[in-house]
């Protein structure tokens, strides 16, 4: 877990609140650790639609109601 005054995105506190790795995230999706961080500790970062698609593919795994817009700023 996070300590307490990290800042996350919506991504970042969803992964916490479920207690997944972002290195699990990245081997899950085959995306680049270094790019899971950047989309799960900077709000203001934006992925490309691929990289979304990749990772709201797994996360509807977990749940299936789950939309980019839970996620992302679009």
């Amino acid at each position: 877990m996070w300590s307490k005054g990290k800042k996350r995105s919506k991504l970042g506190r969803f992964l916490d609140k479920e207690g997944y790795s972002q290195t699990e995230l990245s081997e899950i999706t085959k995306i680049n650790k270094n790019t899971i961080s950047k989309i799960c500790n900077d709000s203001n970062y934006v992925p490309s639609g691929t990289t979304i698609k990749k990772i709201m593919k797994a996360l509807r795994k977990l749940d299936s109601r789950l939309k980019p817009d839970d996620f992302f700023d679009l």
